[in-house]
């Protein structure tokens, strides 16, 4: 859905001090330009809201929502994605699944490093527990990717036929039009929970939690997911 300029998106701080600031991205907008044609960018929001220039080390798909470090200085961009690529981050999402997902369970599958069909094969690794079924057809999971992979997550459930609910992408369209209209669910039912990554500067561990917008949190209350699966799981 395209946001309309009385519609600018709300971007709100989750955490910042001199070297970066991390905030929790709607849903709907991309992280910066590139693929979209869209007004705004959550990169130049920020930019905006802050006065200064911002710097992204990581990415959300766009439908995502959740935790999303800027780093405010170019040079310390290099240390954080070397943290990502040795597997210092830890990452946790919440996602709703067509299909009864396993209680627990890894995906090892390699992926295609651009897309469905584009790129070389690369190593790919998500883990998840199961939290709640709803009406034995659907599930209520946490995701920790180990790895980041363009759209992994998605991707990663598609492949063991556990399609993300309001996926428009790799989704089913029958599931997505169920939660829409019994649930008021329009957008995909991903949020990025939890991100805990050592301080590009002082090699802290900084941990952030990313509370749910209402666009997911009150959908999955009609359901009736109890509300503790929104609780934090990282140290």
């Amino acid at each position: 859905m395209e946001v309309t300029e009385e519609e600018i998106p709300k971007i709100s701080i989750l955490y910042q001090d001199d070297a970066l600031i991390v905030i929790n991205k709607p849903s709907g907008i991309a992280v910066h330009r590139g693929w979209d044609r869209d007004k705004y960018f959550a990169m130049t929001l920020t930019r905006d809201m802050i006065g200064q220039y911002v710097y992204p080390v990581h990415r959300l798909d766009k439908p995502t929502s959740g935790a999303l470090i800027f780093l405010l200085e170019s040079s310390l961009v290099a240390p954080l994605q070397t943290s990502f690529q040795e597997g210092d981050v830890q990452k946790h999402y919440i996602t709703l699944t067509r299909g009864v997902a396993p209680e627990e369970g890894i995906f090892e599958r390699q992926l295609r490093s651009k897309g469905k069909s584009e790129g070389p094969y690369v190593d790919a690794m998500t883990t998840f527990r199961r939290h709640f079924v709803f009406e034995n057809r659907y599930s209520v999971v946490s995701a920790f990717p180990k790895t980041g992979r363009l759209h992994q997550i998605r991707r990663h459930f598609k492949q063991a036929s556990l399609h993300l609910i309001g996926d428009v992408k790799y989704g089913k369209g029958e599931h997505n039009r169920i939660f829409r209209e019994r649930f008021d669910l329009h957008r995909l039912a991903l949020h990025a929970l939890e991100i805990t990554f050592p301080h590009p500067v002082s090699g802290e561990m900084i941990h952030i939690y990313a509370p749910p917008p209402d666009d997911i949190h009150m959908p999955f209350a009609r359901m009736g997911v109890p509300e503790d699966i929104w609780k934090a799981q990282l140290g």
